[in-house]
C-alpha cells in the first residue's frame, strides 16, 4: 500500500509518499519564512495563495523521487485540521481531486495526531502505550495514548504554547521570524545562571501550563539590559531554560500520575536539542524510554500526513466529492483505530 501526504495547514507546503512495507519513499518540503518574514508572522492569504502554487509542482517532485506513477498510488492522505482554513481548503481540494481522478480513496488527517505519531517514522519505534508531549508554535499538550485514536489529554497550555512563547521572545530579542530556532541557538553561547526566568505554575499540583507570564518577563528583563550580543544571548538562555525545565518538572509529574515508562515528544519544539537533552536524561535517571523524530520531520511535513493517513485507510475514508476542513479538530474527537488495520 502506498499513500501519498499532503500538508497545507499553514506555512509549509508538505508531500510525501509512504509504503506500507518500504517506508517512506518521498519527501518534499516548500518552506513559505521568506514570503512572511517582512510581516513578521504568517499572513493567511499569502499562505493559500503560496500553496496554491507549489502543492502540485511538489507531488510531481514527489512521484520522481519515490520513481513511480501515480497509478501505483493507493490513496491520498491531507490534512484536514486543525491550521488556517485557506490553506487546508488548498490541500483537501487538491487531496480529493486527485482521488476522485485516480479513483481511490481519500483520508482526512488531523494535523495533530500526525505530529504525534512522527516517531513511528523512526527505527526505533514506541510501543502504546506511552504518555506524549505535543509541543508546537500552536499546542502545548501532554497526552496519554493507551492506543491509536485513544487520546486522554492530561494538561495543555492556559494561554500561548511553547513554540509561540519562543517565536515571540525571539522578536523581542531582535531576531527574524520565525526566531524559535534562532533563540535557541543564541541561547548556546548563553551565560547559565546570569538571569534567572520563573518556572511557570511548578509551584502548584497539576500539569497544565501557561507561557504568556514568562514572556513578559522576558520583554521586562530585555528592556533593563544592554543591548550587546552576549546579553541578548544570556537571556536567551536564561529563557531557554525556564521552558526546558518548565516542560520536563511537568512530563516527570505525568508520568509519575500514569505509572507509564514510555515518553514521545512531538511537534516543532522538540527538535530543540536543550530539550532533547533534558528530557533523554531525565528518562535514563527513571529507567524509561524517550522517543522523538528526526529533526527534519519535528515541523510540518508530507511525510506525518502520508505515515497518519496510511494507519487511517480503512477506517477514515471518504466516498463522496464533498471537500470538509476542521481549523479547529480537537484530538479527542478522533475515532480509535482498531490495531488490526495495522497488520
Amino acid at each position: 500500500m502506498r499513500i501519498l501526504g499532503i500538508e497545507t495547514s499553514c506555512d509549509e507546503t508538505g508531500v510525501a509518499i509512504y509504503d506500507k512495507r518500504q517506508g517512506l519513499l518521498a519527501n518534499k518540503l516548500y518552506s513559505q519564512v521568506k514570503l512572511h518574514a517582512n510581516y513578521g508572522g504568517v499572513v493567511p492569504e499569502i499562505a493559500s495563495r503560496d500553496h496554491i502554487r507549489k502543492t502540485v509542482p511538489l507531488i510531481q517532485a514527489a512521484l520522481e523521487q519515490a520513481d513511480i506513477q501515480a497509478s501505483d498510488i493507493n490513496g491520498v492522505a491531507y490534512t484536514a485540521g486543525p491550521g488556517l482554513v485557506g490553506s487546508l481548503m488548498v490541500g483537501a481540494t487538491i487531496g480529493r481531486a486527485l482521488a476522485y481522478a485516480w479513483k481511490i480513496p481519500a483520508i482526512a488527517v488531523n494535523h495533530m495526531e500526525g505530529h504525534l505519531l512522527t516517531p513511528m517514522l523512526e527505527i526505533n519505534q514506541p510501543k502504546l502505550p506511552f504518555l506524549a508531549l505535543l509541543v508546537s508554535g500552536s499546542k502545548t499538550q501532554l497526552i496519554a495514548v493507551s492506543n491509536i485514536g485513544k487520546y486522554q489529554i492530561l494538561g495543555k497550555s492556559l494561554d500561548d504554547a511553547a513554540g509561540e512563547a519562543f517565536d515571540k521572545t525571539a522578536k523581542l530579542l531582535g531576531l527574524d521570524y520565525p526566531g524559535g530556532s534562532m533563540l535557541a541557538n543564541l541561547a548556546q553561547k548563553g551565560v547559565p545562571g546570569r538571569y534567572i526566568f520563573p518556572r511557570p505554575m511548578t509551584d502548584r499540583p497539576g500539569l497544565e501550563f501557561s507561557f504568556s507570564g514568562i514572556k513578559t518577563f522576558a520583554a521586562k528583563t530585555i528592556l533593563k539590559s544592554k543591548n550587546d550580543y552576549q546579553t541578548r544571548s544570556d537571556i536567551a538562555r536564561a529563557f531557554e531554560d525556564a521552558i526546558v525545565e518548565t516542560l520536563m518538572i511537568k512530563c516527570r509529574r505525568a508520568l509519575d500520575r500514569t505509572g507509564l515508562q514510555r515518553l514521545v515528544i512531538a511537534g516543532g519544539v522538540s527538535a530543540n536539542k536543550s530539550l532533547r537533552y533534558s528530557l533523554t536524561k531525565m528518562m535514563q535517571q527513571q529507567g524509561g524510554k524517550i522517543f522523538f523524530a528526526r529533526p527534519e520531520l519535528c515541523t510540518d511535513n508530507g511525510a506525518m500526513i502520508a505515515y497518519t493517513g496510511m494507519i487511517r485507510f480503512k477506517d477514515n475514508v471518504q466516498s463522496d466529492l464533498s471537500i470538509s476542513v476542521r481549523p479547529r479538530w480537537p484530538l479527542e474527537e478522533l475515532p480509535m483505530l482498531d490495531m488490526q488495520h495495522l497488520k
